[in-house]
């Protein structure tokens, strides 16, 4: 039997994706997502937040480029791929990353439209 690898995610941009083209002209994204939780410690609410590096690619990467900007609150789906790479030392690093198999903005309509459309829009 296969494994599976999944991940799903609901969290804020830490910042706007960085958006740029390989060498053979695939488009690629990327950006930091913040998901956090609230658990008790010494009988306080604490919120923790853990970070995760964000791959898209390809169309989903133009997409993302078009509608994703920083403290957007997304719903990812995508798997986990570790991958290495050499430092600018020469050191051997290993990352690992959600590689984005799909995404959905959250939250209210007015979060997704500037404010003149806002000024515009018939509610």
């Amino acid at each position: 039997m296969s494994g599976i690898n999944k991940v799903i995610l609901v969290g804020h941009l830490g910042k706007d994706p960085e958006y740029r083209h390989l060498e053979d002209g695939v488009a690629v994204a990327s950006f930091p997502l913040a998901t956090s939780e609230i658990v008790l410690r010494e009988g306080k609410r604490t919120e923790i937040t853990e970070w995760h590096n964000v791959v898209l690619w390809r169309g989903l990467a133009d997409v993302a480029q078009q509608l994703l900007t920083k403290g957007k609150l997304v719903y990812i789906e995508g798997k986990l791929k570790t991958r290495s790479f050499e430092s600018r030392e020469g050191v051997k690093k290993f990352t690992t990353e959600v590689v984005a198999e799909n995404f959905k903005l959250l939250g209210r309509k007015t979060d997704f439209v500037s404010s003149e459309e806002l000024e515009n829009a018939k509610f």
